[in-house]
Parts: C-alpha cells; structure tokens; sequence
C-alpha cells in the first residue's frame, strides 16, 4: 500500500495544476493587457490629450489641460501620492506605538544574592504560610503600640498644679484676631490683661508663616512668622512662635509655658532669637502678652511633641517589612497606612486647638474618617500603577525597593519638611503673583516634570504601551479644560491631586518609577491625611479665604489737624463714593485697632466724620490708620497706612490722593 502524499501519480496531478495556474495567470495578464490598450484607444477617441509642466518648487507635474484622458492620469497620480502619504503616516504611527519586539522593563539588580538574605533567611526560619501571617499580625501590633504610647503622653490631657487643663495650641494661635475680628475697640477679643493661661505647643512652628499679609503700623507683612516685638509681643503674635522666640520652648520639641496677659505697651522691638526674626513696631497696641517657662505651675517634660522620635520608629517598620516581605500587596497597604496614620497624627497633623484633653480624640477621629476614602483610592492606584511595578520584582532587589520606593514614599509623606525650602504655597493665580520666588520656582518644577515625563514616555514606547497611556493623558487634559471653562468656578490642582494624575506614568519596573511612585504616593498621603479631600472646582470666595479681596479702598480728603489743643485732634472724611448697591458701612482702624464703624443705612459717606483724639504728654509715638468698606458685616481691603506723626505732622504716602 502506497501512503498518503507521495507516489508518481501525485507528482503529476501537482505538475498539472501548476500548469493549469499558470495558463491561469496568462489569461489575466493577456486580459489586463486588452484592457489598458482599449483604455488607450478610447481616450484617443476623445481626441483629448493632456498637458503638463513641472512645479518650479516641488519638481511635481502639474496639469495645463482638462479633458477624460487628463482626469484618469491625474485620479491615478492623486492615488499614488495619497497612498504614499498614508505609508509614510502609517510608517510613524508604527513607530510610535513602538519597536514590534517590546521589550519589558525589567530591574536587574546588583549584588542580588546579598538583597535577597533577609527575604531567604525568612522563608528559612518560618517555612509555612500561617507562621508569617502571625508574624505580620504582631508586627503591625508592635508599630501601632509603639505609635500610641507617645502620642498618648504628648497629646493626652495635662493639667497645671491648679488642677485646669492646659490649652492645647497650634502653631498659627494668637491672642488678637486680623484686622476687625476683634470687634469695635478689641470687645471680643478681651480681656487684655490681669489675666494668664498655661499652653502646649507642637514641634516645628518656627518655620510656620502668615500668607497673606498682615498689617503691622506701616508694613504688610506676608512670607514670615508673624512674631511682633520680645520679649513683650504684640497680641496678634503667633503665641508659639514667640515662645520659641522667647526660648521659653524649642522648636525640635515643642513644649509648655504660660502667657500673660499685660495690656497696653509702647514700642515693640525687633530681634533675632532662636532662629525667629521678630517684628518692630514703635507704636502701642491694647493687648501684649509676655511668655515663661513656669515649671511650678506646669510641668511637661514627658508630654513634649515625640515626631522625632516617631519618625525614626516608622522608617524602622516600614524598612523591616520592604525587606523582609516579597509580597507586593502587603508591602503597598501595610506601608500606606502606617504612613497616612504617621503623618495624620504625628508629623503634621491638621490645626486643632482647645483643651488638652479634646486634641487626641478630635486627632484620632479625623484620621479615621479620611483614611476610608483615601484607602478606597490606595486601592485603585495599586491596581491600575503599583502592582506592575511591584509585581515580579526579583528577590534580588529588596535593598533597591526600599530605598527607592519606600524612601520616596516618605520624602513625599514628609513633604512639609522635604520640599518647604520652595518658595511655592499653592498653585493659585493670587499666591503665585505675590509670593517672591513663586514663578520660577514653577518654572523649574515644571521643567523637571517635562524631563521626567519625556523619560518615562520613552520606557513606555520600549514596552509599546505609549499609545494607550496618551489616550489617558488626552482624557486628563480635556477634563481639566473642561473644568476651566465652567462659569463661577477656578480650578484648583492641590497636590494631592497632581499626584493622582502623574501615577499612571509610573506603572513599569523601573529604578526611576519606583522612585516616582512612591514619591507620588507620598505626596497623596500628605495632602489628603493632612488637608482632607478638597474640590477640584472652588468658588473664589472659597478659594481666597483671607486673602485680599482686591476691593476698592475709601479715598479720604486731607484730615484736618488741631495741633494747638490738648488732646491733640485729626478729623476725617471722605470723597463721594457710589457706595449704595455694593458696600454697607466704613470701617478705621487706628494701630491695627478697629475705633470706627458705621453703616450707610444709619449715616452716608458724604457726612460721616471720624475724629481721633489723642494726649500729647501720654502719647509719643506715631500712629497709623487704615480705612476700609464693609460688606456683609465684615471688612474688604484696608487702605494703605497713612501716618500721623509725634510732631502733629501727616502722610498718607506717595499716589493715594488724587
């Protein structure tokens, strides 16, 4: 018997259909051949022949003459450039999507048989799957045990030897509130003196600034701690930052002290201690207070802030397990969490202030309920970006992915201490333009990101997947046009948020992205354990808080002076002013003291008349006053300080006048 697929008959059955397929092929091409002829003859028919000239620029034929003929030969060129527009395009767009062997980002590490003996050592000693979940049950017990009993001991109730609580306060505490808030003459902010109250400061206030600007007599001051005088301070002083300006508390640690209340006082004076610049200010004020270290009334040496040493304690746990664990979803929540809860309660918690024994509950609660929602996000960002990078990371390289992914995750967790060298608050219009450095400081983030950002896309093209990560980009960028063009409402890209939007870019096994990663993710863990979740979208008022309302100022005439009496008078009124449908009243301040306010319902602009008096044998300094509209019952812009001076003279400074 003869098998299948070989035998002479078989051969000639396959040299007969090969000559039949060429008999074949004959036939068309014989038929192509009579069809292009006949195609000829009936142009020739026509009597129609075209014409053309080369294009002095392009060297192209171009057609002189119409005609059917004409038509074809000029269809049949357009088809041919087209199609060589479309190789030509289709050739980039290959080229783009990337090479057609990707090649995956893959982490070779050095000396791997070094990095791997923890991890190893590990498996050796607990070999089962039960054994290393209970070790990572009391792990975790061991750093949250280890977290609690300092916070406890730092942010628990405490009381002075008279049995009252102590205040806790934070940084930004002051005793007199900006420019009205006190009220007409300081009534709601007394009492201003006979009066002393023992507090609790935080660590790392020195550093805490005003930002947006304060007034102080004849300056605006913005960019600096808003410490006014020492060792007697300014009511409307940081009451922290003038202990630590007072040395009564250092700024590493924290500590406690007692204010004391000590009424009017003349001539604040301005110092350099204790890394604070304090402010002068040669005028008086209602309200000083003075700060001591009164270990007989309170004492709080165990209760000092401990983020130094917590801080060392969480980069321990978090270094033992990126070293010990090969688990990419242990390693990304375990860490998240622990660092959240560090920054939350320790590092930088939010502003609370008020009695000691309300700060740890109100801290605890916070953290709670912004760790859910965080968590659901963490969730999202593992899957979508930091299981690839994670994922199948050689167990060589537990040195690198704790130094590089968990080291970037705490240098963008602790970014308050990390990047607040910056001269770069938040990413608004109105802080941008005001805040010295801002701009460039922009500039070269924003050219780090371009570098960074055209790094990555390059490893993405190796990996042929930059076409699908542009895609999302286009999404991110017509969404935030798309908010931009909403009526009423300024887009506002926290930096919690500039982080979601960048992790995507980092979803590849390499030693940058992991960097980048947990650099980003740092960066959400800050911004949300510290700030909570903030709209993208805010109204201006919302995002202004109190900023300056860019508002018009009252314009007044040249007061009117009364050197000769005793007590010496000045006078005010104010040019006419369509005042009607958009203020309610006028407000002075005198010293940073509001000692004037009226209402246009009650008296119009054009017959109110505010007089200042003053006692010439009490009073030897200048005085500075300041005019503002009030709306809503509060007061927009104040005027710059106009000033008059110990010798009865006045100046309202260079252009106020018209």
């Amino acid at each position: 018997m003869i098998g299948e697929g070989s035998g002479p008959a078989q051969d000639g059955d396959r040299r007969h259909s090969d000559d039949l397929h060429r008999s074949r092929d004959d036939d068309d091409d014989d038929q192509n051949g009579d069809a292009e002829a006949q195609f000829l003859l009936d142009d020739e028919d026509f009597g129609t022949y075209e014409q053309y000239e080369l294009d002095d620029v392009t060297g192209q034929p171009l057609l002189t003459s119409s005609g059917p003929r004409g038509k074809k030969v000029e269809s049949r060129q357009s088809s041919a450039l087209s199609a060589a527009r479309l190789s030509t395009q289709a050739r980039f767009i290959a080229r783009l999507r990337g090479p057609q062997q990707p090649e995956p980002n893959v982490i070779r590490p050095f000396l791997p048989s070094v990095q791997k003996r923890p991890a190893r050592w590990l498996a050796k000693v607990l070999p089962h799957a039960w054994q290393k979940t209970v070790l990572l049950v009391l792990f975790i017990a061991a750093w949250v045990l280890s977290l609690a009993v300092p916070l406890v001991n730092s942010k628990g109730t405490l009381r002075d030897t008279s049995g009252h609580v102590v205040r806790h306060l934070d940084c930004v505490d002051t005793l007199w509130r900006r420019n009205n808030e006190c009220g007409l003459d300081g009534i709601d902010c007394q009492p201003f003196s006979n009066a002393s109250f023992a507090f609790r400061c935080p660590a790392d206030c020195a550093g805490v600034r005003v930002l947006n600007p304060r007034h102080v007599g004849p300056l605006d001051v913005n960019y600096r701690p808003l410490v006014i005088g020492g060792p007697v301070y300014r009511g409307d002083s940081f009451v922290c930052g003038s202990a630590i300006h007072a040395g009564v508390i250092s700024d590493e640690a924290g500590g406690c002290g007692v204010a004391s209340l000590t009424g009017q006082y003349y001539s604040y004076f301005a110092s350099d201690q204790h890394g604070i610049e304090s402010i002068g200010f040669d005028s008086h004020f209602p309200l000083s207070f003075s700060v001591a270290q009164d270990t007989a009334r309170v004492k709080c040496d165990s209760q000092k802030d401990p983020r130094q040493l917590l801080l060392a304690v969480s980069l321990f746990f978090t270094a033992a397990l990126s070293l010990f664990t090969t688990s990419p979803s242990v390693l990304y929540f375990v860490s998240f969490v622990g660092i959240f809860a560090h920054v939350a309660l320790v590092s930088d918690p939010p502003n609370f202030s008020g009695p000691s024994d309300t700060i740890l509950p109100a801290l605890v609660s916070q953290f709670v309920g912004r760790l859910l929602p965080a968590l659901f996000c963490a969730a999202i960002m593992y899957y979508a970006c930091a299981r690839r990078a994670l994922r199948d990371l050689p167990a060589g390289a537990q040195v690198e992915k704790t130094v590089l992914w968990v080291g970037g995750f705490w240098v963008g967790a602790l970014s308050n201490h990390t990047f607040g060298w910056i001269p770069l608050s938040r990413l608004s219009a109105h802080d941008l333009a005001q805040q010295p450095g801002a701009k460039a400081a922009l500039a070269a983030i924003v050219l780090v990101v371009a570098l960074v950002v055209a790094q990555q896309a390059y490893s993405f093209w190796r990996e042929a997947r930059l076409f699908p990560h542009l895609a999302l980009y286009g999404l991110f960028v017509a969404g935030l046009l798309a908010c931009l063009a909403l009526p009423g409402l300024e887009l506002r890209v926290h930096h919690y948020i500039l982080a979601l939007l960048l992790l995507p870019g980092t979803s590849m096994q390499t030693r940058p992205s992991l960097l980048y990663q947990g650099l980003l993710l740092g960066l959400f863990a800050n911004g949300v354990a510290r700030w909570g979740f903030d709209s993208l979208l805010q109204t201006a008022a919302a995002l202004r808080g109190d900023a300056l309302w860019e508002s018009l100022v009252p314009e007044a005439v040249a007061p009117l002076i009364y050197a000769d009496d005793s007590p010496q008078r000045i006078s005010f009124k104010w040019l006419p002013a369509d005042t009607a449908a958009t203020f309610d009243g006028l407000s002075v301040l005198v010293n940073d003291v509001e000692r004037y306010r009226r209402f246009f319902a009650d008296e119009p602009l054009a017959e109110q008349i505010f007089t200042w008096t003053r006692d010439p044998a009490a009073v030897h300094t200048p005085e500075y006053f300041r005019f503002a509209y009030m709306r809503g019952g509060g007061a927009l812009d104040y005027s710059q300080a106009g000033t008059w001076f110990v010798n009865a003279t006045w100046s309202q400074g260079p252009g106020y006048y018209r």
